[in-house]
């Protein structure tokens, strides 16, 4: 009868096992990603710069080429050297690197040098403390086999392993995702190399701009300086008032003023420069016109060329693969996971006995865990990495339509600022004109003394906007250099095989 009881209870515990077993091995349904609006096929570009874009399948952007100035090169290849964001983004690849061969090595094996000892006083009244006193009183063991008892010691050394066994996938999506992360990183230190080529490049150009008003300004001062002379003469002559005579000069006296704040600008964008490039405060050699530079073109090329081009487009890609390996592997959690456990050892009591014959030790242990009472804590995981996932993919479609319409607005940006240079040279040129036209008019009696400051001052302020309108079409160029992925020719941090 008893029998027949014990027999049952085996049975209702197994069946229960194999009852609770599939649901605990439930995986989730995978649920839906959102879509990704596709890149058109050709750019929304204006009329007027239709004529300089061509329609090709990719764009090679080389920035010594593009921008062919040495000076401008050198400190740009310099910077990339010493900039402290370029190094921390660095460290992020190194990072990242470092957990991909944590997730390789999950897939292996691992293996243990283990050396341990132990002792234990049992009480009278337990089971080892009788059966090992027992054991002490058996004819069939010798006096190396007796076992200590105040205290009872164990001595252990040898190797232990424990394999989780990839059944379902679950490790290998992870060491996929994390290599997506790996090249995420990297992708992201080439954005910051792009952005940085950037700023040092539209820096450099503003640097220029301001030698360039600063050399008007200063070439102005010395025609005011002409100028008040001219009529202080005039007055002691009786052809002029005093009131003339104070404002030639109160002009003089604010254009010298300009020159000042010019000269504290610059110091200011190169000390600027200085901090991008890693530098303390120093000159930047420079060529020393910016109207010497000459205009360049960059064609755009096919929108879908930006998958290819620029970084921060790849990152959110590989943002996106690790988004989804994470999710498959979440998935996979689910399912019962295979662990194998061996070891191989020398055991004995005492370590004088552990290299006598008789002490290898070796045994193995296997088994299949089933997560039945972390439902709750797997579907959270899930869930966030649901959540990552569709963050991925609203990142990623944003990214394109950014990209997308940066290239646009820089493409019409250089085109619009071109032509606004053309019409603005027209006017001061005219301007310049009217500056010899007033001085004659007014050293012939038929012009007053304010006509030619107001001649004077308009040149001036043309002048200076000319400058500053040929610095924002080479500051336009640049970014439409960077929105279309160029950055620098440099080789890769290291290599994953």
């Amino acid at each position: 009868m008893k029998q027949a009881f014990k027999h049952t209870s085996y049975l209702s515990f197994f069946v229960l096992v194999i009852s609770v077993l599939p649901a605990g091995c439930k995986v989730m349904a995978p649920q839906p990603e959102p879509s990704v609006k596709g890149l058109p096929a050709q750019y929304n570009r204006p009329d007027s710069v239709q004529a300089a874009v061509r329609t090709t399948d990719s764009v090679q952007l080389d920035f010594r080429k593009l921008f062919p100035d040495e000076h401008l090169v050198s400190f740009v290849d310099s910077a990339l050297r010493h900039n402290t964001d370029l190094q921390i983004a660095l460290q992020k690849v190194i990072t990242a690197e470092a957990r991909l061969v944590a997730r390789r090595g999950a897939l292996a094996p691992s293996l243990d040098g283990v050396i341990s000892g132990s002792a234990d006083r049992y009480g009278d009244y337990t089971l080892n403390g009788v059966g090992n006193f027992d054991t002490n009183l058996s004819p069939n063991i010798n006096k190396d086999q007796r076992i200590p008892t105040s205290p009872t010691t164990d001595m252990f050394i040898g190797l232990r392993s424990n394999w989780e066994i990839d059944i379902w996938g679950k490790l290998k999506h992870l060491k996929k995702a994390a290599l997506a992360e790996v090249l995420s990183t990297r992708e992201a230190r080439q954005f910051v190399v792009t952005n940085l080529v950037a700023r040092l490049t539209a820096g450099y150009y503003n640097l220029l701009a301001l030698d360039a008003e600063l050399g008007i300004v200063q070439r102005n001062v010395q025609l005011q300086e002409e100028a008040l002379e001219i009529v202080k003469v005039q007055k002691e002559g009786g052809r002029a008032t005093e009131l003339a005579v104070q404002q030639f000069n109160a002009q003089l006296l604010n254009t010298r003023a300009i020159a000042y704040t010019l000269q504290q600008e610059r110091i200011g964008v190169e000390n600027e420069l200085n901090a991008l490039a890693g530098n303390y405060p120093q000159t930047i050699r420079r060529d020393t016109g910016l109207s010497r530079t000459s205009g360049i073109v960059i064609t755009a090329g096919v929108p879908t060329a930006l998958l290819s081009n620029r970084p921060d487009i790849r990152q959110y890609e590989y943002q996106l693969e690790a988004a989804r390996e994470n999710v498959v592997a979440a998935r996979r959690s689910f399912l019962p996971s295979l662990v194998i456990s061996p070891y191989v050892a020398l055991n004995a009591f005492t370590p004088g006995l552990l290299f006598k014959g008789g002490s290898e030790a070796f045994g193995v242990l296997g088994g299949i865990t089933t997560p039945f009472l972390r439902q709750g804590e797997l579907r959270a995981q899930y869930t966030i990495a649901n959540a990552a996932n569709r963050e991925a993919v609203y990142e990623y479609q944003q990214g394109l339509l950014d990209a997308y319409s940066e290239v646009v607005t820089h493409m019409s940006a250089v085109e619009n600022n071109r032509h606004a240079y053309t019409i603005k040279k027209q006017e001061v040129e005219q301007l310049r004109a009217a500056v010899v036209t007033a001085r004659d008019l007014y050293l012939s009696g038929y012009a007053n003394y304010l006509e030619v400051i107001t001649a004077q001052k308009n040149v001036l302020e043309a002048e200076l906007q000319l400058v500053r309108q040929k610095r924002d079409i080479f500051v336009a160029q640049v970014q439409l250099y960077r929105a279309l992925g160029g950055g620098w020719q440099s080789p890769p941090v290291s290599s994953i095989r």
